[in-house]
């Protein structure tokens, strides 16, 4: 196998020139001979689990070539591993997946069943994601030189978890990373120096955490060279917040003390060994918090920034004219491509356009297919008549083409179906280069949710049973995820024809607003009750006659009258303006709804 880059280098023997060289070759060599690289995967993931049940059950009987893994092992969704998952989270711990023992789940962001779905991982795991994460500021390096000489001010957070009923931990891929020795421990490296401290990103309060990893980056505005957070949405939130809360912290720069909220001890002692007063530091915070506008804010706090890190592809896209306004339209960079299930590649291009951003597959990761899809005009996939035959591998797919992404892992999963759409828009070497087009079947996304049509409509059908003691029926309806409100929130357009003599009072409305929020799956629940990374549900109440003005202009930009259905979730800004037009009134959801960690199941 090519050699990964080293990431044991202490501070004596650092050094940073070699590293960055080491990691571009690395890249160099696995991007120039992809298909022996795979191959060679293949082969160790198959050898490494040779006697697991799994692949005894589908005949492989310790063959590790590719021809006979394609032709035994079927692809599947989660639906098709749900029992295996259940067994192993419930204490089984013979080999049903992996070889190696399951050390923990991570729960992805799409859910089955309304749950999260728990994706099996092994501590080598770990090793490899850290080396996808050694590739990134190498990369960023030759486009911005320099960055070793400052930090970085990154909102980085934990998420809570949750023990499955044989005692395994399930948890967010990067809780589990953050909280592992990997990263915890790491070596002194320029590149993952971040004005938060340890403590701060550990803390299980998100407030008292977010208050503190502001607190610190505003400290040390001068020595932040760039800013992020892992998606969007959570960088935009962190400059709500700041909007909310200078005050208070530019006070405690200036009297070098931490807020009384702030109660966690080991928080409050990481911070308390960095602030010293700066009254001038608060002076200048509390002149530009106070200014009227707060456009180019993060520019003209944190001077220096050369770039913000977020990833702005897929729904995260919504957020780019918010981040333009906050940032004066510094590079808004998405360095790498990664799921719960597997982490995939890097974009060797960091500067381009959101709209141009490209991740090159990084062979070593595991062993990829793809799945030839077609997609309609309303965006919906249909797969070709040939299905699983048609799959073709990491070196043979077409420019153009959109393929569903389907990952074998050394951690136990074999032949599974992501979801991600992705477009092959170019090449490294003779490594493909992917844009992520959407994830499948998703309608809404704030955050890290993701709700599907399906969902929603049976949501809509619970709430709609508050109108029936006031004689009334909802005609039509239609969504769309109204991001100009921090945190972003669902608004759910609703036509409602009332024949009862009694109108609906407001309260049935809110009720209504709650209903479909509880309807809704676990990331959503979570991303409202726990995270606060999601508003309120908002219904909006339309005039009559309002969805028949909607198909009438969606037929004068084309569409079949014969052919034309209401769409369950819009995008199209002049459509949302339409619908906005015809507001006659709006309610939200009057409390968070019920969450829990954990599946429903292991909760009681």
């Amino acid at each position: 196998m090519p050699e990964a880059p080293d990431n044991g280098v202490t501070a004596t023997d650092y050094a940073l020139t070699d590293k960055n060289k080491k990691a571009l070759e690395f890249i160099e060599d696995v991007t120039s001979r992809p298909d022996q690289v795979q191959k060679q995967i293949l082969t160790e993931i198959l050898t490494q689990n040779a006697t697991v049940e799994y692949l005894h059950r589908h005949g492989l009987s310790g063959h590790t070539d590719r021809e006979t893994f394609k032709k035994l092992v079927p692809v599947v969704t989660y639906e098709d591993l749900h029992n295996d998952i259940t067994r192993i989270a419930n204490g089984d711990k013979s080999a049903i997946l992996s070889s190696h023992p399951i050390s923990e789940f991570l729960t992805s962001s799409g859910t089955s069943g309304g749950e999260r779905k728990l994706m099996p991982t092994i501590d080598a795991e770990l090793g490899r994601r850290s080396l996808l994460y050694s590739l990134l500021m190498p990369v960023m390096n030759q486009f911005v030189p320099g960055l070793d000489k400052g930090k970085g001010m990154y909102f980085l957070f934990i998420k809570s978890e949750a023990k499955t009923p044989g005692g395994l931990l399930a948890r967010p891929v990067l809780t589990s990373y953050y909280k592992s020795s990997h990263f915890k421990e790491r070596p002194y490296d320029p590149y993952t120096n971040y004005t938060s401290p340890n403590e701060t990103i550990l803390c299980p309060d998100s407030y008292q955490s977010m208050y503190s990893q502001m607190l610190c980056g505003l400290y040390l505005n001068k020595e932040v060279l760039r800013v992020g957070a892992v998606f969007a949405s959570g960088f935009i939130r962190a400059i709500r917040f700041l909007e909310k809360h200078w005050s208070l912290l530019s006070r405690d720069i200036r009297t070098g003390s931490l807020n009384p909220v702030v109660t966690d001890p080991s928080v409050r002692e990481s911070v308390m060994k960095m602030l010293k007063p700066d009254p001038n530091l608060a002076d200048f915070i509390e002149l530009e918090c106070s200014k009227k506008s707060w456009q180019g804010i993060i520019t003209r706090l944190w001077p220096n920034t050369k770039y913000v890190d977020v990833i702005v592809t897929g729904s995260m896209a919504q957020y780019i004219p918010t981040l333009d306004y906050y940032s004066n339209g510094l590079p808004l960079v998405c360095t790498m491509y990664a799921s719960s299930e597997c982490y995939f590649g890097v974009n060797l291009n960091p500067l381009c356009s959101p709209s141009e951003v490209a991740y090159t597959i990084i062979p070593t990761m595991a062993y990829f297919e793809f799945l030839p899809v077609h997609r309609t005009a309303s965006g919906a996939t249909i797969e070709s008549e040939k299905g699983n035959s048609q799959l073709v591998d990491l070196a043979d797919v077409k420019l153009g083409q959109e393929y569903e992404l389907v990952v074998t892992t050394y951690a136990g999963l074999y032949r599974y179906r992501v979801g991600d759409i992705l477009k092959v828009v170019g090449f490294k070497n003779k490594a493909p280069q992917f844009s992520f087009i959407c994830r499948k079947n998703v309608a809404l996304s704030i955050d890290s949710d993701k709700t599907d049509e399906v969902e929603l409509h049976k949501a809509v059908e619970n709430a709609v049973n508050h109108l029936v003691p006031f004689s009334a029926t909802l005609t039509e309806y239609t969504s769309y995820a109204d991001t100009t409100t921090i945190p972003g929130h669902y608004v759910i357009f609703w036509e409602v024809n009332e024949s009862g003599s009694t109108p609906i009072p407001a309260w049935v409305f809110e009720d209504c607003c709650l209903t479909i929020e509880e309807s809704l799956n676990s990331v959503y629940r979570q991303g409202r009750a726990s995270d606060k990374s999601i508003g309120a549900l908002e219904i909006k109440v339309v005039e009559n006659g309002t969805f028949d003005k909607l198909m009438d202009f969606a037929i004068s930009l084309g569409a079949s009258i014969n052919q034309y259905k209401t769409p369950r979730c819009v995008k199209y800004k002049p459509i949302v303006e339409l619908l906005n037009a015809k507001v006659v009134s709006s309610y939200f959801s009057p409390k968070c709804p019920k969450w829990f960690p954990g599946h429903k199941q292991w909760t009681g």
